[in-house]
């Protein structure tokens, strides 16, 4: 029998394996406006953690239809946004911003006008694409004070009178889950610092008569030419990386005055939940109070939309 092998772990699509420069990943809105009337594309949320949930499967077809099921979902806080500015585009370009907001919230991060220009009138008369600068009101939660500031896409029949009715007003997270089953998270995972290669690359421990170390590869590169090529599996940095999880399935949303689901402790390292919240299926990357961008799933599948769950209850 011939001996088990494998290529070693480590994709190239991730390259290079360094920290992301930012804390909340940038999005290309311009893929996600081609899909159906959906309205608001993106939403930032906060991580809570995870917990177990009850819930009753009413897929069709299903072999477990009608009864009750039990499985792991992802509590993140959705605290109400609003609206800093909205930009125009043209030609994949920023062809003009307009600032809509001077609240006192943004002084801490951006220089905010002391008077605010006639919308209407500033409005440019030739523009293909239409997005808003929004930012998080993390004063309604325990998380912190500084509000987070994020460009999100919009897809509806009329960009401009949708951008309109964001003025001056809160967006909740019900604005955003409207028609949606699917979502799309987008965060950092986990930093982990400095790595060896065994933890970064999947590699496997060699002989304990090996020369030279035994967690590391067995060879850089030949001698002639002596050079050592970049796929070669070395320590290095690992996590604080730039991931997508894809068709995370909404479970429940809500707010913690109409139905709190809060444990008597609160929940470990956040404590309790003091605005709107949402529950997906599944793990989403990242620690415990890390911003999550939820948009509009990019490549829903069909296995995922059919599936219909009553949620009853956290264990």
């Amino acid at each position: 029998m011939a001996a088990p092998s494998r290529p070693r772990l480590g994709s190239l699509q991730f390259w290079p394996r360094k920290r992301s420069e930012k804390l909340i990943p940038s999005v290309n809105w311009t893929t996600l406006s081609d899909t159906k009337d959906l309205g608001l594309l993106g939403f930032l949320t906060y991580k809570v953690g995870m917990a177990t949930v009850q819930v009753k499967d009413n897929t069709a077809d299903s072999m477990t239809k009608g009864k009750k099921m039990i499985f792991p979902v992802t509590i993140l806080e959705a605290p109400s946004m609003k609206a800093f500015s909205i930009r125009f585009h043209k030609n994949r370009k920023i062809l003009k911003e307009i600032i809509i907001s001077n609240d006192k919230e943004l002084k801490k991060i951006v220089k905010v006008p002391k008077t605010l220009k006639p919308f209407e009138a500033e409005v440019p008369k030739d523009f293909d694409d239409i997005t808003i600068i929004a930012y998080s009101l993390p004063s309604q939660t325990s998380v912190k004070k500084t509000p987070d500031l994020v460009e999100l896409g919009i897809s509806a029949a009329n960009k401009l009178d949708f951008a309109k009715s964001l003025l001056g007003r809160e967006i909740s997270i019900k604005d955003f889950l409207n028609k949606k089953e699917l979502v799309d998270a987008r965060a950092l995972t986990k930093g982990k610092g400095f790595s060896g290669a065994m933890q970064r690359f999947g590699l496997t421990k060699r002989q304990h008569k090996s020369e030279k170390g035994v967690r590391r590869a067995g060879s850089l590169g030949p001698w002639h030419p002596s050079h050592v090529i970049f796929r070669v599996p070395q320590a290095g940095q690992l996590g604080m990386f730039s991931r997508i999880m894809y068709n995370l399935k909404v479970i429940s949303s809500g707010n913690v005055k109409e139905h709190n689901i809060n444990p008597r402790q609160g929940f470990k390292h956040y404590g309790n939940i003091q605005s709107n919240y949402i529950l997906v299926k599944g793990s989403v990357q990242g620690p415990v109070k890390r911003a999550v961008l939820l948009t509009a799933s990019f490549r829903p599948t069909k296995d995922q939309l059919k599936k219909k769950y009553e949620f009853i209850g956290i264990q």
